[in-house]
Parts: structure tokens; C-alpha cells; sequence
């Protein structure tokens, strides 16, 4: 295996797009990479969004944030993490967060074990196409995975 460098990548030249959600991400390190350990994944979050509830039966996930304000809530506890900070929201918890930044914020995720996030994300951008999908869509998508996706996301007061 070579090193990497979050530099290799750069977001704009290897995202997955998915304009329902504001996100944009680029998998750094694939679980092939690490034996199936972990995913490495670099996400810009636009102004006032994040994913649904939901959560992961077998991957722990590990949230850097790079740059930018988000409002985390994990098993009901909510937090606020800024540069420099890091969450971990382990398999099984309930999660979602919303940057809560003016601009677009970035964070670094690790997944552990490792993830087909390239094939997930993928797949979700092809279910959000026209925008946010029923949640029997979302559901059938997430069971595919063992995710389950359990509420709307966060929201903050202007």
C-alpha cells in the first residue's frame, strides 16, 4: 500500500454529488486499501444540510472537522463540533448532523470496518436525483446497506 495524502484527492476532481443534501464527497481510501479495515471519506457540506437519522449496524464512524461549524446529535445527545474537533458515533447509535456554518464546512469521516462508500454514495445520489426520496425509498436503499434511516434531519432556528 502507498501512502496517501488527503492533497491526492481533490474534491472537485473525483466527488459524488448529491445536490439534495449539499453534499459533496471524494473516498479517499477504500476498504481495499486497508485490508477492509476502514473507509476514508472527505465530505463539504453545504450551509443548513446533513443526512436524515439514522444508523449503522456494523460501521463505527469517526467525524474531523476540518473546517466550519456542525450541530451533531448522537443517541439523542446533541454537540457542536468545530475545526480542529472529532465525534465518533459508534455502530448501532443513532446520528445525524447539519453544518450550522454561513459557508460550505469540511470534515474528514473514518469508517471502520471499511465501507463501499464510492458504491453507496452512489447509489444514494441515484435515489435523490429529483430530490429527497419517499421514505420507503430510503428505507429499501438503507436496508441494502444495514443502515436504517429513522427520521428527518436535523434542523436548526434561523
Amino acid at each position: 500500500m502507498k501512502p496517501h495524502l488527503i492533497d491526492d484527492y481533490p474534491i472537485a476532481d473525483s466527488a459524488i454529488h448529491i445536490p439534495a443534501i449539499g453534499l459533496d464527497l471524494s473516498v479517499c481510501i477504500e476498504p481495499s486499501e486497508t485490508e477492509g479495515r476502514a473507509t476514508l471519506i472527505e465530505t463539504r457540506d453545504a450551509p443548513g444540510f446533513g443526512p436524515p437519522l439514522h444508523r449503522h449496524r456494523n460501521e463505527t464512524e469517526i467525524f474531523h472537522v476540518l473546517q466550519g461549524r456542525y450541530l451533531f446529535e448522537v443517541d439523542g445527545v446533541l454537540r457542536i463540533l468545530q475545526a480542529g474537533e472529532t465525534l465518533t458515533a459508534r455502530a448501532g447509535t443513532t446520528h445525524r448532523f447539519i453544518n450550522i456554518s454561513e459557508g460550505t464546512s469540511h470534515m474528514l469521516v473514518l469508517i471502520s470496518p471499511g465501507f463501499d462508500a464510492t458504491r453507496f454514495f452512489s447509489e444514494l445520489r441515484d435515489v435523490m436525483a429529483r430530490g429527497i426520496p419517499a421514505p420507503d425509498t430510503l428505507a429499501r436503499l438503507g436496508a441494502k446497506w444495514d443502515i436504517e434511516f429513522l427520521g428527518p434531519p436535523l434542523t436548526v432556528e434561523p
